[in-house]
């Protein structure tokens, strides 16, 4: 694919009717990945039994923590690319090159602290811990792959990825737990499956490509700092929808704090349920003259899926029970409504988070890490499972409105200055804004 092409390409698709042709394959992609996740988890807990398998669930939540490199990479790359698609050539090469030099450095950092992970989450032995070092490599370098060809919008392909992703680690992760039951055994095969979506990456971008135009801007420097503030928004955002659950183990009784963990596996099945919109959608907010509709039309499609899910936990609640927990669980069944509720505000919030990624935005970061605190503050005065979840939703509708009215702003001044720029008849490189801090 010549840039040209790839240029032509990347426009054609862009708004709602490229947001229609990508969803069907993405979606069905991302679902995928997901189920084959949770069905991970599900089959660990039964072939392992419950002391191996809080090993494993406990350096899975790492290794969810670790993942917000690949994540920062990822949206990096699809921002860059998309934002100038002339530079797709050094932007690919710059951005594998960080991407491996992360991997590296974050598998020895990981290798480095193994025996602290040993100790703190009292494995039987380090091996999980050094695989789980050796996990952060291969999906670091997805991270990378997954962003150029996010940024290219080449859904097929990274379609492909996410299925990968998904279905080796089913199938090689449960071989390696019945060959292995022990939480090494099980690790062991989350590794070797983290390499099949690196081998679909490579052959999907190992095609001859033109060198196209260079720039400084697009540097190996620039493009690493971006990576690090992307890693560190994103880092405060997973922060906050994981704090309740914690503050929930301190604030509950033992019974008020295991129905609202189990209520919030609805909460993340209903966050992950439009994932796919953000992954469709972050190319064009990261394009000046997309970003606004891009953004109001992926919150329009999501607001329509909370409505959905908000319905559904209502009607069939019973059915959703079955998922969060069973009988034991009863007394959360009337409450599992808020619980989709606050699922579908940190799906919203998720996507605002990737909208200041795509417009570079600095000082929004912060407002996330704000809202950490507050939650933490305010929660921590709840004393029954609808005063906290009701606290929750609470801190995270206001974010969502303080998020959505920063961007639109933000959005709005960035249209003037590009109008006034073009109006001067200079050059409009001279009348380039600097990166948005808002």
């Amino acid at each position: 694919m010549t840039v040209t092409e790839g240029r032509s390409a990347s426009r054609g698709v862009g708004g709602l009717r490229g947001l229609l042709r990508g969803t069907a394959g993405i979606a069905v992609a991302i679902v995928v990945m997901n189920v084959s996740t949770y069905a991970f988890q599900m089959l660990a807990a039964r072939l392992l039994g419950p002391e191996q398998y809080g090993g494993v669930a406990s350096l899975m939540a790492v290794l969810l923590v670790v993942a917000v490199v690949q994540l920062g990479l990822q949206a990096t790359a699809a921002r860059r690319i998309s934002a100038t698609p002339e530079h797709v050539g050094q932007i690919e090469r710059v951005v594998l090159a960080v991407t491996y030099r992360a991997a590296l450095a974050l598998g020895l950092v990981m290798l480095v602290v193994s025996p602290v992970i040993w100790q703190v989450l009292r494995l039987d032995t380090i091996t999980p811990a050094i695989l789980l070092a050796i996990a952060a490599v291969p999906l670091t370098v997805q991270g990378g792959q997954a962003g150029i060809l996010q940024g290219e919008r080449r859904w097929g392909a990274l379609g492909a990825l996410y299925l990968s992703m998904g279905v080796s680690r089913i199938v090689i992760g449960t071989v390696c737990m019945l060959l292995r039951p022990t939480e090494a055994g099980a690790m062991l095969g989350v590794a070797v499956a983290l390499v099949a979506p690196v081998v679909v990456g490579h052959l999907a971008l190992r095609r001859p490509r033109d060198a196209g135009q260079h720039s400084s801007v697009n540097s190996l420097r620039p493009v690493l700092a971006e990576a690090a503030r992307s890693s560190m928004a994103l880092l405060a955002f997973y922060v906050l929808s994981n704090t309740d659950i914690v503050v929930a183990r301190n604030v509950l009784d033992s019974h008020d704090a295991g129905l609202y963990a189990s209520g919030l596996i609805l909460a993340k099945v209903v966050l992950f349920l439009p994932q796919f919109v953000v992954v469709l959608a972050f190319p064009s907010m990261s394009t000046a003259g997309e970003r606004r509709l891009a953004l109001l039309r992926s919150l329009a499609l999501m607001l329509g899926l909370a409505i959905c899910a908000v319905l559904g936990a209502i009607l069939l609640s019973g059915v959703a029970m079955v998922f969060v927990g069973g009988e034991k669980y009863a007394d959360v069944e009337e409450h599992l409504w808020a619980f989709a509720v606050l699922g579908s505000l940190m799906a919203m919030l998720q996507l605002l988070v990737y909208s200041v990624l795509a417009r570079q935005g600095t000082r929004s970061a912060y407002l996330i890490w704000l809202a950490v605190g507050v939650l933490v503050v305010l929660s921590l005065r709840a004393d029954t499972l609808v005063s906290l979840i009701a606290t929750v939703i609470s801190v995270d509708a206001v974010l969502l409105v303080a998020l959505l009215s920063l961007s639109l702003w933000r959005m709005s001044r960035l249209e003037e200055e590009g109008e006034a720029a073009g109006a001067g008849g200079d050059d409009p490189a001279k009348h380039a804004a600097p990166p948005p801090a808002g």
